[in-house]
């Protein structure tokens, strides 16, 4: 006899309904702590072989519950939200939680369901380091744009003072020089000497004393629209500590992440393929974690979103569109990892899907690059999935041979 837990979460409770072939067992509601899981755990523990167990995924509101289930190696079947409510619209007239949990309970009886895959602790941890990693970029980007705005009111011109207007000697120029006035006010051979305090290495004189001039002129230039004694220079030394902190961070998450991602086979066979860096490889480790729990490439694609959809009706053909759902971040990693590719095959190192890249823009020049970049990336992603299923690292010759090439 099959004996299935169908189990609804919400935020603090959930709800549970313990079900067989023929009828349902019992239904009740736990706390979605400790306490509530001990009780679902002596319900399980009732049954001779562990029942199957089977919830929506919902985000951080089921993680607690999920890694429970690992700790005591229970299996578990994590459904998609939008594919459990397809299955369960054929039951029921009417939705609340408890019938929600009797009803995923009963499609599971219904349904051939895979159980799902478990990975390893480490990829978990690496995907926490991964969106760390992003929250941080995003705030980065937050405080750039702030700073920006904020320069335009005591000294624009700095903005030009050098070839990118960020990094953490541009940070700490603008925290010593907020106001143009503050330039001005001093003499080129102080301005050189506090010039040379700054950044993460020591600067050669000579090229501080050109900073230094180089400073003096644009403030010179410029026409504030508030005095140097305004509360914005406050803030804008704010912006840019803000900014070197937010640096500092995001270089400490991705040295944390190679030290784990050193450990993972996926390391060094990503790193093989070229124009993919460090960074990215890290990144696409944490983002897509096991690949081993994709049953193919395109599961990889719907995972990250570039699965096409057709909306077609009578004599009305679309050319398809992807649907943009999924991990964002995956997808934003491999979309620049294309243009990293194509740019380091001019350099020497050569790569199949430059290859098709570059041949697909020449033998379709109306179709947009971005299109032509996506199925870049499906390339990309079979490569990829092939390599770590087999255990190879990239080999330019091997993959020319490929009829998938």
């Amino acid at each position: 006899m099959k004996h299935v837990i169908g189990i609804d979460v919400s935020k603090a409770t959930s709800q549970v309904a313990v079900v067989t072939d023929e009828q349902v067992l019992k239904q009740f509601k736990i706390t979605n702590d400790a306490f509530g899981f001990e009780t679902l755990n002596q319900s399980i523990k009732q049954f001779e072989t562990v029942p199957e167990i089977v919830f929506e995924a919902t985000g951080v509101y089921s993680a607690r519950l999920q890694h429970f289930l690992e700790i005591n190696n229970y299996p578990y079947y994590r459904l998609n939200p939008l594919a459990a409510k397809k299955q369960m619209d054929q039951l029921r007239p009417q939705k609340n939680d408890v019938s929600d949990a009797l009803g995923l309970a009963q499609t599971q009886l219904k349904f051939a369901r895979k159980e799902t895959f478990v990975e390893l602790p480490i990829y978990y941890e690496l995907t926490a380091l991964s969106r760390q990693y992003q929250e941080l970029t995003s705030d980065t980007v937050m405080f750039k744009n702030r700073l920006h705005t904020a320069l335009q009111w005591t000294f624009p011109e700095i903005e030009k003072l050098m070839s990118q207007a960020a990094g953490e000697r541009y940070w700490q120029i603008v925290s010593l020089f907020p106001h143009a006035r503050r330039v001005i006010n001093r003499s080129v051979q102080e301005i050189t000497e506090r010039l040379l305090s700054t950044g993460p290495k020591q600067m050669r004189k000579k090229h501080a004393e050109m900073l230094a001039i180089k400073l003096y002129k644009l403030a010179s230039a410029s026409a504030p629209a508030v005095p140097s004694s305004s509360s914005r220079c406050e803030t804008i030394q704010y912006y840019a500590a803000q900014l070197h902190q937010l640096d500092s961070l995001r270089n400490d998450k991705i040295k944390q992440m190679r030290v784990l991602s050193e450990q993972l086979p996926e390391f060094d066979i990503y790193m093989s393929i070229p124009g993919f860096a460090e960074k990215t490889v890290v990144g696409l480790i944490g983002e897509l974690g096991d690949l081993h729990r994709f049953s193919s490439p395109n599961q990889i694609n719907a995972f990250i979103g570039i699965d096409l959809r057709f909306n077609d009706s009578g004599e009305y053909h679309t050319k398809g569109f992807i649907t943009k759902r999924g991990d964002h971040w995956a997808r934003k990693i491999l979309f620049r990892s294309i243009g990293n590719i194509a740019s380091t095959a001019t350099h020497g190192h050569p790569n199949h899907i430059n290859d098709w890249y570059q041949n697909r823009k020449k033998s379709s020049p109306s179709t947009g690059t971005k299109k032509i970049a996506i199925g870049a990336m499906d390339r990309l992603i079979s490569t990829m999935y092939h390599l770590v299923m087999t255990n190879q690292k990239y080999d330019y010759t091997i993959a020319c041979r490929s009829k998938r090439y």
